[in-house]
């Protein structure tokens, strides 16, 4: 008999696609084992249930605080630098008795720069922050 030089087409060399899918699946399984124990950080917000309700009678002044867009902070028609927020806030709360603050903060804000000053009031003593949003 006689073999044939060529060899029929099931012959031919073939590329194994065995490893890659086990490392595919390997990497799907990495994925989701590592997401599953991300949990997320953020600010709780507690929204007013009606929008109409007027707010609680209070003797108390409220310490008010301005960012513009520029990261500009403004408390009691002053300009105060960030590393002196807490300082500010406390003079504040020494010479009135309140326990609340509103940030106002213009839309073209850095979030970084109302959360550090959020963080610099809690830090000096006010239990209630308040965020002032403009309606659109």
């Amino acid at each position: 008999m006689r073999k044939k030089k060529h060899g029929s087409a099931d012959d031919e060399a073939q590329i194994d696609m065995t490893p890659m899918l086990d490392i595919v699946f390997i990497m799907l399984i990495f994925f989701i084992v590592t997401t599953s124990f991300v949990k997320e950080q953020g600010l709780m917000a507690n929204r007013p249930k009606t929008p109409d309700a007027p707010p609680p009678p209070s003797n108390a002044k409220t310490l008010a605080i301005r960012i513009d867009q520029n990261g500009t902070i403004v408390m009691d028609n002053r300009e105060v630098d960030i590393r002196r927020v807490v300082a500010n806030i406390q003079s504040f709360l020494a010479e009135n008795n309140t326990d609340s603050a509103a940030i106002q903060a213009h839309p073209k804000t850095k979030h970084g720069v109302v959360v550090e000053v959020m963080n610099q009031a809690k830090e000096a003593g006010i239990d209630k922050v308040s965020i002032l949003v403009k309606d659109s």
